[in-house]
């Protein structure tokens, strides 16, 4: 564990005057001199146990900061400071000779501050985890092995994909120049499947995701996860597990329990450079207004069953399927009002009605509104136009990235 530490060190600046410390008025003076003091103890031979409670004081104060109020209202600086409690943290956790049960809490610790905190130091916590990372995989070897001969004699259900009727079916075009998709489709905002674009994915071809591969690079990584079969249900919720978890406790368990796996925006892909390093940014994209820090890339990971109800989006969206198939109803934005949006502010972008099984008495012009569907095999991206309501549901266990865009 000492190679570990070094490891570990060797990403610090090498003494206390170069360690940066920089916040504006926002951050109290009291809770800057708890920062400059973890600081302090860092470069000198303070014992780990007051390193971690000076940290977990500023993880606390932190938290509540972030915690207070909306989180599009959360100044930047406070986020700022929680990561800068989950780097001293860590460091605590792992100076001194940690146990496998501990690298794993650094691992959380760093997973937090990357999920709500903000980069700081060259985002030292993304570098610290994959560290710590390779360290966990390295010890557990074995164990994945034995893992991966358990999953590969699973066997995921496949049922029959529903009966699309040509008349109504999305077209489907392979590779389009584009000049050809954005005069046909783009413009007069129509949808279509675009076959054969994302095959050179190594998502797809060099190694194919699999229940082994995520174990593999991303198992022990706390991801927030939403659970429930659909977002509009009582019994929704989210939580923050690792992906080992989700997948043991939704995609392989045999309870009846049905979970979405939203990891939401593309926090997924910035936690795990291994999987954002397996897809790339559709080329037609570039018919957006902005550049690739503009699109949001989207992971959703469930098992079948699990149902995104119909809604729509502000944003254009390539939804590309990697593993499994989904069942996808599409409707023109023109028809909003046969949809029935909720009256509510907070789902005004969703619409009331069970898509499968409309009530004719609540909803009696829902049946009257023409659609597209589809279903989507893996290799395949659908265009979804901005403002088109869709309807997404699993017919098994899947993963899919979109990409928003503008």
């Amino acid at each position: 564990m000492a190679l570990l530490w070094s490891k570990i060190s060797g990403l610090l600046p090498i003494n206390e005057a170069q360690f940066p410390l920089e916040f504006g008025d926002k951050v109290e003076s009291s809770v800057l001199d708890l920062l400059k003091r973890s600081r302090q103890q860092l470069y000198s031979e303070t014992a780990s146990a007051y390193c971690m409670l000076n940290a977990q004081i500023i993880l606390d104060i932190s938290w509540e900061k972030l915690n207070k109020g909306t989180w599009r209202h959360v100044e930047k600086e406070w986020r700022r400071v929680y990561s800068y409690g989950c780097l001293f943290k860590v460091l605590a956790l792992c100076h001194e000779d940690p146990s496998p049960e501990v690298i794993q809490q650094a691992i959380r610790t760093c997973d937090m501050g990357l999920l709500m905190g903000a980069a700081i130091m060259d985002n030292i916590l993304q570098a610290l985890v994959q560290i710590l990372h390779c360290e966990v995989r390295k010890a557990t070897r074995e164990e994945d092995q034995t893992v991966h001969i358990y999953t590969k004699k699973m066997k995921i259900e496949c049922p029959p994909a529903p009966l699309i009727k040509p008349t109504m079916a999305v077209p489907r075009i392979h590779c389009p120049s584009l000049e050809s998709f954005k005069t046909n489709y783009l413009l007069p905002l129509e949808p279509v499947i675009l076959e054969g674009i994302i095959d050179h994915w190594p998502a797809l071809s060099n190694h194919p995701w699999s229940i082994e591969y995520l174990r593999s690079v991303a198992g022990c990584r706390t991801v927030p996860v939403e659970v429930g079969s659909r977002y509009t249900d009582e019994e929704w919720s989210q939580t923050l597990i690792t992906v080992n978890e989700f997948i043991d406790r939704y995609i392989l368990s045999k309870d009846e329990v049905k979970a979405l796996g939203y990891l939401a925006q593309h926090q997924l892909f910035d936690q795990i450079p291994e999987l954002k390093e397996d897809i790339c940014i559709p080329d037609y994209c570039c018919l957006g207004e902005g550049d690739d820090d503009n699109i949001t890339i989207n992971a959703w990971f469930g098992p079948g069953g699990t149902v995104s109800p119909l809604h729509q989006d502000p944003q254009q969206n390539f939804l590309a399927q990697v593993v499994g198939r989904k069942y996808i109803r599409l409707y023109s934005p023109e028809h909003t009002e046969k949809l029935y949006p909720h009256p509510t502010q907070l789902l005004h972008n969703t619409s009331q009605v069970e898509v499968e099984s409309p009530d004719e008495e609540l909803f009696p012009e829902f049946v009257k509104a023409p659609y597209l569907e589809c279903v989507l095999q893996p290799g395949d991206v659908l265009f979804i136009p901005v403002l088109h309501w869709h309807y997404v549901r699993s017919l098994q266990l899947s993963f899919s990235v979109s990409f928003w865009w503008s």
